[in-house]
């Protein structure tokens, strides 16, 4: 069983890393400055006509954004995904919580991811760590995470480069796809797998959805960096050279989304890793994503005293992008979103 300081010292270090250093990737991008939407002058269209509304999880939500998995396992976190969700309510956005492996294991920390009583309506993700299928983990403990936050899917994350920088890193991942399909067939709800900011490759994606997991987040490279977050925290010179040297690892988001795409035409694909705008989120969506999702801008909204609040006025702002960039493209709506041309 994980130590439970020992846990919530690490998500309060992740919080603190992600917030006060640059931990972006160096030296690759998530291709969203290559694109360019085609702009009209005359759209025939309302503005106020555009529609962002989908289904997500048999589950209607507002705009195709997910509020990205990133915390949990200590109060400051408790308070970071509470106005997370209280936001994602008001806006009527999925969100994804923070891995639950410490709180599966020590039911003292699974209040520190509940937040239906703040968000009844909204899709919601629960999440573990897929290396943990070979650290004793199996179906009843996913289902004891979907469960503990009664979660609409569960994230299965795949996180290899952090794990093998990480001090504590789990790395065993021999033999993980068959144990995934598994849960797959055994779990009542749907099971998503993310990467965390390096990408996931067509062929990687092809043998998930074959073993079962139609729900992918690509979360390809250009956003934060996992193997930056965890060069703050090495204790030694040498593994803050060896997590810096992976600085620009990874399959950037829009190139691997492209390339899961033309591979999986019929999987539900999430885009993340570098969306950092309404604009971003119209771009991934023509390129072929259902949806988007971020992280960073709302972990930041989320300290802000505002709390709630403060998350719903930046995540507005991406919401109102979106709808002016569809606008201005002359898509009323997300189909037409889909089928619009966009070239670099």
């Amino acid at each position: 069983m994980p130590d439970s300081g020992q846990t919530e010292g690490r998500k309060l270090d992740h919080i603190r890393i992600v917030l006060g250093e640059d931990v972006d990737a160096k030296g690759v991008a998530s291709g969203f400055a290559a694109y360019r939407l085609p702009h009209t002058a005359l759209p025939e269209i309302d503005l106020a006509d555009v529609n962002t509304q989908m289904t997500f999880l048999g589950k209607p939500i507002g705009a195709p954004l997910l509020i990205s998995s990133m915390t949990g396992g200590a109060a400051e976190a408790q308070k970071i995904n509470l106005a997370l969700a209280e936001a994602a309510e008001a806006l009527g956005l999925p969100m994804g919580v923070g891995s639950q492996r410490a709180a599966v294991v020590d039911g003292r920390l699974a209040a520190t991811y509940q937040v239906r009583q703040v968000a009844p309506r909204i899709p919601l993700l629960a999440n573990l760590g897929a290396v943990q299928l070979n650290y004793g983990f199996g179906v009843d403990h996913c289902r004891r995470a979907v469960e503990m936050i009664e979660a609409d899917a569960l994230i299965l994350h795949l996180n290899p480069l952090q794990e093998a920088v990480q001090p504590e890193g789990n790395t065993n991942f021999k033999g993980l796809l068959s144990k995934i399909e598994q849960i797959c067939r055994a779990l009542e709800v749907p099971v998503v797998i993310k990467e965390v900011g390096n990408g996931i490759s067509a062929d990687n994606a092809y043998d998930l959805y074959m073993c079962g997991v139609k729900i992918i987040d690509i979360a390809g490279a250009g956003g934060t960096s996992w193997s930056e977050v965890e060069r703050f925290r090495q204790p030694h010179e040498q593994g803050r050279r060896v997590a810096g040297a992976f600085a620009d690892w990874g399959l950037p988001t829009l190139e691997a989304l492209q390339e899961v795409r033309s591979t999986l035409p019929s999987a539900t694909l999430i885009a993340s890793g570098g969306v950092r705008s309404g604009v971003d989120v119209a771009k991934a969506i023509a390129l072929g994503a259902d949806l988007a999702g971020t992280a960073k801008p709302a972990l930041f909204s989320a300290i802000d005293e505002r709390g709630a609040e403060a998350v719903v006025e930046g995540l507005s702002a991406f919401i109102h992008e979106l709808r002016v960039a569809m606008f201005c493209t002359g898509c009323a709506d997300l189909t037409a979103l889909r089928e619009l041309p966009i070239r670099r």
